[in-house]
C-alpha cells in the first residue's frame, strides 16, 4: 500500500470530489480555530507580561509560578470536563460556552486590583488574578479537546489531518500574536502606562467575541448528531460539507457504527472499562499527551524571555528575540499541515522526537562550552532553541493533536481525549510551576539535559506502542481500536518498513 492509498475498506466511499462544500468546510475550520487562537494567546501572553505583572503586584517567584501554572492546572480540569460535556451537550454548544469563559476570565485578569496605590502587594489583586487565570485555564483546556474533535468529526478522512491540524496552527499563531503584541505594547506604551501587562492580557477579549458570534452560525458535529439519533440533522450537516452522494454514503457508515454501539449498550466510561483494548489505547493516549509536554516546549513558550536572559541577553533583547519562537512555530505549523496527509503520524512523531532530543543536547553542551559573559553564548543558545521550537512545531505538535482527535471511538471520543489531555496539561502545569526555579538552581545546562534524557524514553515509547491512524475513516479506526486490530496492523507495517530498509 502506498503512502497515498487508503485501506480497502475506505474505497467503498465515493470520492471526495470538489464543490462549494469545500469552502464551507474551510469556513467552519476558520471559525472553530478561534478557540485555538485564544488557547495560544492566553498561554503565550504571560511570556513578556509576567515581569511587569510580578513587579506591580509584588509577587514572589513561587507566587508568579502559581499565577502562570494556575491556568495550566485548570486547563487539565477543563480538558477532562470539556471532553465529557461535549459528549453530552454537543461540540458546538461546548465551544460557545468556552468563548464566554475566555471573555469572563480576561475581564477578571485585566481588572485585578493592585498597583502602586495599593502598596507593593495586594492579596485581593493576587486572588482575583489567579481566579481569572483559572477561568481562562478551564476554557483553554476545553478548547484543547473539543475543537480538534469537532474538526475531525466534520472533516473527510482524506484531508482530516490538514483540517484538524489547523487548530494547532491557530494555537502557535495566537502565541506569536501574544509575543508581538507584548513587544509592541511594551515598546510604545511601556513608559507611559502603569499596568502595561493589563493591556497585553486585554487583547484576547476580541477573538473571544469573534468565536462566540461565529459559532452561533456553525453546525453541530454530524457524528455527534447520529449518536443522539438525530439522523436527519446529521445528513443535513453532511450535505453542506460533502457532495450529496458522499454525504449519504458516509452517514450510512456512521449509523452502522452507532447502531453496533447501541446494541452493546456500553458507551462512555462503562464502554471504556469493559474493553481491555480501549483501556490500552487511553493509556497510550496519556503517554502521547505527556510526551508532547515533556519535551519542554511550553516551558519555552511561557518562560522563553527568562531563558534568554539567563543565557546573557538584556530584558529588551530577550523580549524582542522571543518573537523568533513564535515566527518559527507558525512556519513549522504551516509545513506540518502540508505534510499531515502525506506522512504517517508515527513517522512525524519519531522524526520530531529525534530532532528535539538532539537540540536539547546541543543547548546543554553550548551552555557548558560557552561560559557566562561570552559574546556568542546568547546568540548560539537562541539559534539552538529556535531550532528546537521549529522541530517541535513541524513534526510533533500538530501530529499529536490530530492523532488524539482520531484515535478514540465515537461513544467515548470526548472522554478519551479529555483523559489523555488532562494528564498532558497536568504535566505542563508541573513544568510551568517549577521551571523558573529549575533554571534558577541548575541553569540551562541541567534543564535541557533532563529534557534530552526524557526524549530518549519518549522515542522508545512511540516506536513500541503508538499505532498508526492516517488514511483511515473514523469508523474504520473505531473498529480497529475496539478489537485491537490496529496494533496488529501497526506491527505489520513496522516489520515491512524494517525489511524494506535492510541493505
Amino acid at each position: 500500500m502506498s503512502d497515498h492509498e487508503p485501506r480497502s475498506a475506505e474505497t467503498q466511499l465515493p470520492p471526495l470530489g470538489t464543490g462549494p462544500f469545500r469552502a464551507r468546510l474551510g469556513q467552519i475550520s476558520v471559525i472553530a480555530c478561534f478557540g485555538g487562537l485564544l488557547f495560544g494567546y492566553d498561554t503565550g501572553v504571560a511570556n513578556g507580561a509576567e515581569g511587569p505583572m510580578a513587579q506591580e503586584l509584588g509577587l514572589s517567584l513561587i507566587q508568579l509560578g502559581i499565577v502562570i501554572s494556575s491556568l495550566v492546572f485548570a486547563a487539565a480540569v477543563g480538558a477532562l470536563i470539556g471532553g465529557k460535556v461535549s459528549d453530552i451537550i454537543g461540540r458546538r454548544r461546548s465551544i460557545i460556552i468556552m468563548s464566554v469563559l475566555f471573555f469572563t476570565g480576561t475581564l477578571l485578569v485585566v481588572l485585578s486590583p493592585g498597583g502602586p496605590e495599593l502598596g507593593t502587594h495586594s492579596d485581593v489583586g493576587y486572588g482575583t488574578l489567579v481566579a481569572g487565570r483559572i477561568m481562562l485555564g478551564l476554557a483553554v483546556g476545553a478548547a484543547s479537546t473539543v475543537v480538534p474533535v469537532y474538526l475531525a468529526e466534520l472533516a473527510p478522512y482524506e484531508i482530516r489531518g490538514s483540517i484538524t491540524g489547523r487548530n494547532e496552527l491557530a494555537i502557535v499563531s495566537g502565541q506569536l500574536a501574544a509575543f508581538v503584541m507584548n513587544y509592541v505594547i511594551a515598546a510604545t506604551l511601556g513608559d507611559h502606562i502603569v499596568g502595561i501587562w493589563r493591556v497585553m492580557f486585554a487583547m484576547c477579549a476580541l477573538p473571544a467575541i469573534a468565536l462566540f458570534i461565529g459559532m452561533l452560525r456553525m453546525p453541530e458535529s454530524p457524528r455527534w448528531l447520529v449518536e443522539k439519533r438525530r439522523h436527519d440533522e446529521a445528513l443535513a450537516v453532511l450535505m453542506t460539507v460533502r457532495s450529496e452522494e458522499r454525504a449519504r454514503a458516509e452517514l450510512g457508515e456512521v449509523e452502522q457504527v452507532a447502531e453496533e454501539e447501541a446494541a452493546e449498550a456500553k458507551v462512555g466510561l462503562p464502554g471504556l472499562l469493559s474493553n481491555k483494548f480501549l483501556i490500552g489505547i487511553v493509556l497510550i493516549g496519556i503517554g502521547v499527551s505527556m510526551t508532547q509536554q515533556l519535551t519542554g516546549i511550553n516551558s519555552i513558550m511561557y518562560y522563553g524571555t527568562r531563558v534568554l536572559k539567563e543565557s546573557g541577553m538584556t530584558e529588551s533583547q530577550a523580549t524582542l528575540a522571543n518573537i523568533a519562537f513564535g515566527v518559527v512555530a507558525v512556519i513549522g505549523g504551516i509545513i506540518a499541515l502540508r505534510n499531515m496527509d502525506r506522512l504517517d503520524r508515527r513517522v512525524t512523531f519519531l522524526i520530531g522526537l529525534s530532532l528535539t532530543t538532539t537540540f536539547h543536547c546541543l543547548v546543554g553542551i553550548a551552555s557548558v562550552v560557552l561560559p557566562e559573559g561570552a559574546a556568542l553564548r546568547p546568540i548560539v543558545i537562541l539559534v539552538l532553541v529556535v531550532g528546537f521550537v521549529f522541530s517541535m512545531q513541524t513534526f510533533l505538535n500538530v501530529a499529536v493533536w490530530v492523532w488524539l482527535a482520531e484515535i478514540f471511538p465515537l461513544h467515548m471520543r470526548g472522554l478519551g481525549i479529555g483523559i489523555s489531555v488532562f494528564f498532558g496539561w497536568f504535566t505542563n502545569g508541573l513544568l510551568a510551576l517549577f521551571f523558573p526555579t529549575l533554571v534558577e538552581n541548575i541553569g540551562i545546562t541541567g534543564s535541557f539535559f533532563i529534557f534530552a534524557a526524557i526524549g530518549v524514553v519518549a522515542l522508545t515509547f512511540v516506536w513500541r506502542f503508538v499505532p498508526e491512524t492516517r488514511g483511515v475513516s473514523l469508523e474504520k479506526l473505531e473498529e480497529d481500536v475496539t478489537t485491537g486490530e490496529i496494533h496488529i496492523l501497526t506491527r505489520k507495517k513496522r516489520i515491512v518498513t524494517a525489511i524494506v530498509k535492510k541493505p
